[in-house]
């Protein structure tokens, strides 16, 4: 993409109102405000995406080098761009999902203004909303927040202790094991971040320490095909989070670690110790140059190992029922047992020379000045469609669905954000002319 910012096109349903007055303004340009663009496009509602950086930025600029997708690429359905590929069942590739992305904002054709960052979204005593941005201020009936939950990186106050000679690196910043100093890497953290820039490392010949924390696991493949294909037929990606065990806890969770890397295959953290990468539990501080670990590694790979099997198990019950001719199921059995609970590793004994932090981020809404947020910073909402009105959130993880956060649940989700988007103006509308008459 261009580091200029786009002008604003001038096509149905893209001009404002004069003023820097929109119907409908969309904060942030990633897959979630860019499908928001679509269905107003289609409705011809005037609106404008606002875009601190570039299109789609992040998917070009916090992914390591070897990154692909761990969803098959047939979930791929952004509103009006389903992957049209010759590998539905394949895992895309960084550079691949950047040109399926570039393909989509060419068909979408977004009014956009790029490098303008959001610093206040307030809601008038009127009813407007009062947007100030780097590129001046503007105001709009509605307004969509578009900008994902992933802001600030999570880096705990111990890394300030860390001797200046060791690289840290969140995992947005990380790209290849070449990059690294030579030495061993302290990789903290085991959700798919974690997982997979462990076995990158891994795979390239480094010593990996690796903090395993209680991020869940499956299978890849289980009795003949792509876990992810049988739980769509099992509708498991059309559950709402309201009907979720976990309900709205289930935003919490930790993403389970599987790769699409070669072709997909599971990630066993056991596999991977038994050829010689170092196993810790939770990092919990550092003091006097000893890092200590919770000992709980045993019990962190055993849960995860549990998750696995009992989702096998769910997919066993669904072939039962449904007289579905599939091969065998199996129970996987543990390949490597910790000896013991190591709780401390000094760092001078221990060759470090690069931590990666995989331990996640948190959300930043702090520019929305709206009674909407939890004592966390999240957003109240239902379905996307928070208690003041005329604000909206989409792109959030389980917003609704699974699929929510990602390429498989946007479009479901921006096209009921949009349906109440013009309910409201359709509300408006008649209360005007009411007025009127």
């Amino acid at each position: 993409m261009s580091n200029t910012a786009h002008s604003v096109n001038s096509g149905t349903g893209e001009q404002g109102h004069g003023d820097g007055r929109y119907s409908v303004l969309v904060v942030g340009g990633g897959q979630a405000g860019l499908s928001i663009s679509y269905y107003l496009k289609q409705a011809g509602v005037d609106h404008l995406v606002l875009e601190k950086q570039t299109l789609t930025h992040t998917w070009r600029t916090q992914r390591w080098d070897a990154f692909c997708l761990v969803t098959p690429n047939w979930q791929c359905g952004l509103p009006g761009y389903p992957y049209a590929g010759d590998d539905p069942h394949g895992f895309m590739k960084k550079d691949e999902i950047v040109a399926y992305l570039d393909g989509f904002i060419a068909m979408v054709d977004a009014p956009v203004l790029e490098h303008t960052q959001v610093s206040r979204v307030k809601r008038r005593d009127d009813g407007i909303y009062a947007v100030t941005t780097s590129q001046g201020d503007f105001t709009a009936d509605q307004v969509v927040v578009a900008s994902g939950g992933y802001h600030t990186p999570i880096v705990p106050r111990m890394a300030e202790r860390l001797p200046a000679q060791i690289v840290q690196m969140q995992s947005s910043e990380y790209r290849n094991p070449q990059a690294l100093p030579e030495g061993a890497v302290l990789v903290v953290g085991s959700g798919q971040s974690g997982a997979q820039i462990a076995e990158d490392l891994h795979l390239a010949g480094r010593k990996v320490v690796l903090a395993v924390g209680e991020a869940p696991r499956c299978a890849r493949f289980y009795r003949g095909r792509d876990v992810v294909d049988w739980l769509a037929d099992m509708q498991y990606y059309d559950m709402p989070v309201e009907k979720h065990p976990l309900r709205e806890g289930v935003r919490d969770n930790t993403n389970h670690y599987v790769t699409g890397r070669d072709g997909g295959r599971d990630i066993d953290l056991r596999r991977f110790a038994a050829e010689g990468m170092e196993l810790y539990g939770r990092l919990e501080d550092l003091r006097d140059g000893v890092l200590h670990f919770a000992p709980n590694l045993a019990a962190n790979l055993d849960d995860a190992d549990d998750t696995y099997n009992r989702i096998n198990a769910s997919i066993d019950g669904f072939i039962s029922k449904n007289a579905i001719d599939a091969p065998p199921g199996d129970v996987y059995a543990p390949v490597w047992q910790p000896a013991h609970e190591r709780t401390t590793l000094a760092l001078a004994d221990s060759g470090i020379a690069a931590i990666v932090w995989c331990i996640g981020f948190t959300p930043d809404f702090s520019w929305i000045d709206a009674p909407v947020f939890n004592g966390r910073g999240y957003p109240a909402h239902t379905r996307g469609i928070t208690p003041v009105e005329g604000l909206y959130f989409v792109g959030l993880p389980w917003l609704h669905t699974w699929g929510s956060g990602r390429f498989s649940g946007i479009a479901r989700d921006a096209d009921h954000v949009v349906q109440a988007i013009l309910a409201k103006q359709r509300e408006r509308a008649a209360a005007c002319a009411s007025m009127a008459a």
